[in-house]
């Protein structure tokens, strides 16, 4: 295990980042030039790292981050929300109660409340409540009990801004995949000057940084990105402002669409599939409902993969977890048996993973990466 201390700061690179856009006449940055960096690898299915190496190390971390790409992600996965004062943060749920500090916090034990959210009423300490000086100012923890605690408290909350400064200062290409979180919540609670939207300042920030272009195309080989969003009208919406490939996120049977409030099986209906298709490359279904399990064990799989595969739409299936708890027992406790079930039986396209390592471990004996 590398250390995770002696990496480079995130402050440093946002300097160094900042210096190099604005020298322009200066000779690129060894970092930042990508004719020189190992390409992102389009030859086998997708490691995405769901939120970094959060099976290791606290979820949406510099540390999460640097450690998936240490082992090999293809690309780096966030969950994009923003603060009270409007900077776009990388942080998942719209409260801090799981995965931070805040309830120790005493200064801020007035900010609890209670608003909607998709529908429900949801209490806690709301990220859209607090200044990214605030937010800067906590703590980050692992989510889950079962997985490793010491490193709680060590890690801050991460800018999109500095998120994307990772990637860019890779040692080889490293593709980003930034989720639009909660759209309608983060506009009816936090806004912007000259009538912006959240989704506006999401596509702005991309393109400060370079992000442009369709997928496989030269521009996105030097700066790999999916745009990923649960939300169909945030994707429309952006279509009109970069041509970034897009990725339609699936949740379960039972959760309707937060915008459009339409059901699982309208969004998956053939008819649904070729409207969407003209606005996303992708789809990223939860993968029990495209393999439905039953008592534990793996059922029928449906014809989901193989109707968007008809129209040429790719399937990123979320989310895959090495502990026995969210191993069907068909895989044996063994999470490589996993992925090659869906990898080779199933026939997806990429992995949201807890554990870039494993997955990275596995395609390297199945599919190794070219000499």
């Amino acid at each position: 295990m590398a250390s995770l201390t002696g990496h480079i700061s995130i402050i440093v690179l946002v300097l160094l980042f900042v210096e190099s856009r604005a020298n322009q006449g200066a000779p690129p940055r060894s970092q930042l030039d990508v004719n020189h960096k190992k390409p992102l690898q389009t030859f086998r299915p997708y490691n995405i790292a769901h939120r970094g190496s959060n099976g290791e190390l606290p979820e949406e971390t510099e540390a999460a981050y640097l450690r998936a790409i240490e082992e090999g992600a293809d690309f780096i996965e966030t969950d994009i929300l923003s603060s009270k004062d409007g900077h776009l943060i990388c942080f998942h749920d719209v409260t801090l109660d799981a995965t931070t500090d805040v309830a120790n916090w005493t200064e801020f034990a007035d900010r609890k409340r209670t608003y909607e959210v998709q529908g429900e009423n949801m209490t806690g300490w709301f990220v859209v409540d607090f200044t990214l000086k605030e937010l800067k100012s906590l703590r980050v923890k692992q989510r889950f009990s079962f997985r490793d605690q010491r490193y709680n408290g060590k890690y801050q909350i991460i800018t999109f801004e500095e998120f994307i400064l990772i990637a860019l200062y890779a040692e080889r290409i490293v593709g980003i995949y930034p989720e639009i979180k909660n759209p309608v919540f983060i506009n009816q609670h936090v806004k912007w000057s000259n009538g912006k939207k959240f989704e506006d300042k999401f596509v702005e920030t991309l393109l400060k940084y370079g992000y442009k272009g369709e997928y496989m195309s030269e521009d996105w080989l030097k700066q790999p990105l999916f745009i990923q969003s649960f939300a169909p009208t945030s994707l429309i919406y952006i279509s009109n402002m970069t041509k970034s490939p897009k990725v339609f996120l699936i949740d379960d049977t039972t959760i309707p669409t937060q915008d459009t409030n339409q059901s699982y099986y309208e969004i998956t209906s053939n008819a649904y599939l070729a409207f969407i298709r003209n606005y996303v490359v992708g789809i990223g279904p939860w993968k029990d409902t495209i393999v439905p399990p039953k008592d534990n064990y793996l059922g029928q799989p449906t014809d989901l993969v193989a109707r968007a595969h008809a129209l040429n739409l790719q399937v990123h299936p979320y989310t895959f977890r090495n502990e026995n708890s969210y191993l069907h027992f068909n895989f044996h406790q063994d999470p490589y048996v996993e992925y090659e079930y869906w990898l080779n039986e199933i026939g997806v396209d990429g992995l949201f993973t807890d554990f870039t390592g494993s997955l990275h471990k596995y395609q390297e004996w199945t599919t190794p990466y070219p000499k």
